[in-house]
């Protein structure tokens, strides 16, 4: 799926604070669940308004119902940023080895979200949450 430019600016926001996160990856049931890979709208880090469809790696549930993910992406970023490496997956469709991105945790509303794509695996899953862990105090 290539990305595109969108413009949609009911963002709810990045998320702030902590929460419990637990591997509890679902992939048929056509829910998203924490250590599943989406498809949702991720606005640029400018908050202009405009953002692109992005896979995003969804890590936790909050009560209210909405989702908090970490982006994806297939760019090496060269030791610039906060990213761990995740390997290749369903969600690229060249399979290419990819990145989550740390410096933004996003909330995601179920409605938003586009498509399932793949579950990640365990080991990379926990690999991500004890970096969010140590990073903003998540339990």
């Amino acid at each position: 799926m290539a990305d595109h430019v969108v413009e949609r600016p009911e963002y709810a926001g990045d998320f702030e604070g902590t929460v419990r996160v637990e591997y509890t990856p679902h992939p048929d049931d056509g829910v998203a669940d924490p250590g599943e890979v989406v498809w949702t709208w991720v606005p640029f880090e400018e908050n202009d308004g405009r953002g692109k469809d992005r896979p995003v790696l969804v890590v936790a549930v909050e009560p209210r119902g909405t989702y908090l993910a970490v982006q994806l992406t297939s760019k090496d970023h060269d030791g610039q940023g906060d990213f761990v490496s995740v390997g290749a997956g369903g969600w690229d469709g060249e399979h290419r080895p990819s990145w989550v991105n740390l410096d933004r945790v996003i909330r995601v509303h179920e409605g938003g979200m586009r498509r399932e794509a793949a579950a990640l695996p365990r080991e990379p899953f926990e690999r991500v949450t004890g970096r969010l862990q140590q990073r903003y105090g998540w339990r």
